[in-house]
């Protein structure tokens, strides 16, 4: 005859001499995984897709009508140099993102959410640098200059962080305050705007600045708050 013996889930018994030891076996219970599941897969693409579409977007000057621009190819070189700054920085441990340890459908996973950074990181870069004319060329060589040497230094992820806030702030501000009060409003013919104020007009003229509404600095605004928020977000490792 046999005694019925009760089902132990969370802890083993071994009878070892006259002592008991009991060992407890932790188990990752499936809903303390789920929100850091959703944040990851879930959030921070939708999050990143966002600043995709924002990065783009442009307000007309005469109706407000939204235009979509589509990046330039510096923005394509710029953003790969950025991604891999951020690896070297620590901020992505590809090890802990890509690995044989991890299932194949979340490497492919975790690939998506890559690449919606990558896009998203292509499209800060088509939202802060100039359109055309000389000012594309004066603040796109400041984003080459910077990258070009922060890729040379010991970077961890506060630096890089800091490093980058710096950067895209000067870098908005230039466009979106000084550039944007250079520029001749659209809703007007040229003569007009060349009698009511010759000087935003000649600066549009002679630096080739684009005509956007006003509505567009907070667009783009929105957009790289939103990129730092999901950096920040980014965890360094998902096989945790």
């Amino acid at each position: 005859m046999h005694d019925d013996q009760p089902d132990i889930d969370a802890a083993t018994l071994i009878g070892e001499s006259d002592d008991v030891h009991t060992i407890v076996v932790a188990r990752r219970s499936p809903l303390a995984v789920r929100p850091s599941a959703m944040k990851i897969y879930v959030f921070l693409p939708i999050l990143f897709l966002a600043v995709t579409l924002l990065g783009g977007l442009r307000l007309g000057a005469v109706d407000s009508a939204f235009v979509f621009l589509k990046p330039a190819l510096i923005c394509l070189i710029f953003a790969s140099a950025l991604m891999i700054l951020i690896i070297r920085a620590g901020l992505i441990d590809l090890s802990g993102w890509f690995s044989d340890d991890i299932p194949t459908l979340q490497n492919i996973a975790n690939g998506g959410v890559l690449v919606t950074m990558f896009a998203a990181t292509v499209q800060i870069f088509n939202s802060l640098i100039p359109e055309k004319g000389l000012p594309f060329w004066v603040i796109g060589f400041c984003f080459l200059w910077t990258i070009w040497n922060n890729l040379f230094l010991d970077l961890d992820t506060k630096k890089l962080l800091r490093s980058l806030g710096g950067l895209f702030a000067i870098a908005f501000i230039a466009k979106y305050l000084v550039l944007a009060n250079l520029t001749a409003t659209g809703d007007a013919g040229w003569l007009q705007r060349l009698i009511q104020d010759p000087a935003k007009e000649a600066f549009t003229w002679l630096l080739d600045l684009p005509r956007y509404s006003a509505g567009t600095g907070y667009l783009q605004f929105f957009a790289i708050a939103l990129y730092f928020f999901g950096l920040f977000l980014t965890p360094r490792r998902t096989d945790k």
